[in-house]
């Protein structure tokens, strides 16, 4: 039975809507007459990044209980009524063939709404520790896609598939591409190299780290990829100036990361989901530094599914302005411990996840 009608709902970070737009690319390529729409949340960044992919995308006006005691939780319980009101609607008209949940608040309602219609529902779950909306939606769900082992402590163990997160493909293609990197960064190939992402915001930990200790590199001739944010860039940029170094690249946000990785001799990283799921398909020495700001120290946990079997090096955020310079001198110094990264993370890649997952949707759309 081909695939005629899809919804795929969620978003608020990357994370959640990068996974989403692969599942949706999938679908088309074997199925290029389907109809494929988005249900987002008002105001976040699916609702630029879906249609900038070419996909349809409705907004829901749902919106998270905020940590801190202020009014806006008080508009909360409205807000999703609106959304499951709104929900009824977009699954009535559109009549899916099958609903996915991807994480996020805007899932809770649409995916919730369809199971209670029969639509065949799936969650796909992104990190080791799964957020409250995906608990929420997996106890109706068909099926739950997952990239990270033991998350039976969390769902039906009999609805659990390990799928691996689907990464964006011309990112993770590097081979071939060395020489070409070092020309558009304008660095040395020759030298040793260390590509530091803080996430496409930048990490205010990795920054003030580096400022601290950046010298250390340049000394031992290392250079430096030095992705920082767009917040950051203003103060940074006079910093990196003064150094006057040919061995530093800085950038706000870096558009060409498949160049990125290919140049690198060693990955320093946040450990979302979705960058963990990437540097286990590129396969060099990576030193994670997870982010404390997230739900659940759900990065801390992602960080450890690496570090637990010696496929990656853990920083705390804590520790990162003493230590985390040092580390990287002392992993990309150290070639035996190198080769054993690459080698430890590049099993726990999986490249066909958007195909796995497929596979999972046309099961139970059958």
């Amino acid at each position: 039975m081909p695939l005629r009608k899809v919804i795929i709902s969620g978003g608020g970070t990357g994370g959640h809507i990068f996974p989403a737009i692969a599942i949706a690319n999938k679908i088309k390529e074997k199925y290029p007459d389907a109809e494929i729409l988005f249900v987002g949340a008002e105001g976040k960044m699916e609702m630029e990044k879906v249609p900038k992919a070419g996909y349809e995308i409705v907004g829901l006006p749902i919106r998270g209980l905020q940590r801190k005691l202020t009014f806006k939780n008080f508009a909360v319980p409205f807000k999703l009524i609106q959304s499951l009101m709104r929900s009824k609607k977009i699954v009535k008209s559109f009549k899916p063939d099958v609903a996915i949940g991807v994480g996020g608040y805007a899932s809770a309602a649409v995916v919730r709404v369809a199971a209670k219609k029969k639509v065949p529902t799936m969650v796909q779950e992104q990190n080791s520790y799964p957020g409250i909306t995906n608990k929420w939606l997996a106890k109706k769900a068909k099926v739950i896609c997952v990239a990270y082992d033991n998350l039976d402590r969390f769902f039906d163990k009999a609805k659990i598939v390990k799928t691996g997160n689907p990464v964006r493909t011309e990112v993770v293609q590097i081979a071939g591409k060395k020489e070409a990197a070092f020309k558009h960064f304008g660095l040395n190939p020759t030298k040793k190299t260390v590509l530091i992402i803080g996430g496409s915001l930048g990490a205010r930990t990795l920054n003030e780290s580096l400022k601290m200790h950046v010298k250390e590199l340049i000394e031992k001739d290392i250079q430096v990829i030095w992705q920082c944010g767009k917040v950051y860039l203003q103060n940074l940029k006079p910093f990196v100036e003064e150094l006057n170094s040919e061995n530093i690249y800085l950038s706000d946000f870096v558009y060409k990361m498949d160049l990125a990785y290919a140049a690198a001799d060693v990955i320093v990283s946040r450990a979302g989901a979705m960058s963990v799921s990437e540097v286990c398909l590129i396969g060099k020495p990576v030193i994670l530094v997870p982010s404390p700001n997230v739900s659940e120290d759900h990065q801390t946990k992602n960080a450890m599914a690496l570090v637990d079997v010696d496929a990656a090096v853990l920083v705390k955020d804590v520790d990162a302005r003493e230590q985390l310079v040092s580390q990287i001198i002392k992993v990309i110094e150290n070639e035996e411990q190198c080769k054993s990264l690459s080698e430890n993370i590049l099993k726990l890649g999986i490249a066909d996840a958007p195909d796995r997952i497929l596979n999972e949707i046309e099961k139970i759309v059958k």
